[in-house]
This record gives C-alpha cells, sequence and structure tokens, in this order.
C-alpha cells in the first residue's frame, strides 16, 4: 500500500463527506422551518464488501 496516495485519497473522501453532509442538514432545516432547537444526527460508515460500520453521534444546536 502506498501511504501517500492513501492519505491524500483518504483525506479527499473525507472532505467531499463532510461538505456534501453539511449541504444536507443545512438544506434539511431550511426545508423544514426550523429555527431554533437541537438536532441529534448519527453518521453511519460502511465499506462494501467488508463486515465494518462505524457510526458517530452527536448533537448539533441551532439556537
Amino acid at each position: 500500500m502506498n501511504e501517500e496516495n492513501f492519505n491524500m485519497s483518504m483525506r479527499k473522501f473525507l472532505k467531499q463527506v463532510g461538505v456534501t453532509s453539511q449541504q444536507a442538514i443545512e438544506r434539511q432545516v431550511r426545508e423544514t422551518g426550523m429555527e431554533s432547537g437541537k438536532l441529534n444526527v448519527r453518521m453511519k460508515l460502511t465499506i462494501d464488501g467488508q463486515d465494518f460500520e462505524h457510526v458517530v453521534e452527536g448533537v448539533i444546536d441551532l439556537d
């Protein structure tokens, strides 16, 4: 495995995940008209063909 290529590719993927996830959350908040409160969020990462699942949970405060 080429560590440099692996790290660059992973960073590119994670940047895409971050940007597109933020856009999706912002769109959902606007479309539902939420102006205050908290969002309980959960992100699930899987790898096709692998017995792997990673879950991250958190709270986004709109206030």
